[in-house]
């Protein structure tokens, strides 16, 4: 393979301009952008186990799949939470929850997405007040607000 130009290299390489790589290394856009016709969610009830769903996350990784499973673990009404990347060339995961019955499995998901959404809104509000302050203090020693 090294005598080989771009040209001549097997059908499953092909070159992105960065050199070659493997087919199956998808575009970065795929990776989170929805198809025509394609949910960003879709909820399946688990008739095995009662008050139990399996919700598959479509363009998504394990970034989100472990915080709504960390936030839906902190509900006293979740009796479990879990989530598995059913193959890593794929960018969905699947989120299973089993409520007490007081809530539903739907029920407990939405909340703890609401529950994220204002932590993170905390944190960046948190994070642009002390970067603002330690940016005014670094003025008011050296004028040029640059640390050193």
């Amino acid at each position: 393979m090294a005598n080989t130009t771009p040209n001549q290299m097997p059908e499953h390489y092909h070159d992105r301009g960065k050199g070659l790589t493997e087919v199956n290394d998808a575009d970065r856009f795929e990776l989170f952008l929805l198809q025509d016709g394609e949910k960003k969610v879709a909820e399946t009830a688990d008739t095995r186990i009662p008050s139990s769903s399996i919700f598959v996350f479509n363009k998504e990784d394990h970034t989100l799949g472990n915080l709504l499973r960390a936030r839906l673990l902190q509900s006293p009404h979740v009796k479990f939470a879990g989530y598995k990347i059913p193959h890593p060339l794929f960018s969905k995961f699947e989120l299973r929850v089993q409520t007490d019955g007081d809530i539903t499995p739907r029920a407990a998901v939405v909340q703890a997405c609401r529950d994220l959404v204002n932590d993170l809104g905390t944190l960046s509000r948190e994070f642009t007040k002390e970067w603002e302050l330690r940016k005014m203090a670094g003025e008011g020693i050296n004028g040029s607000g640059i640390d050193r």
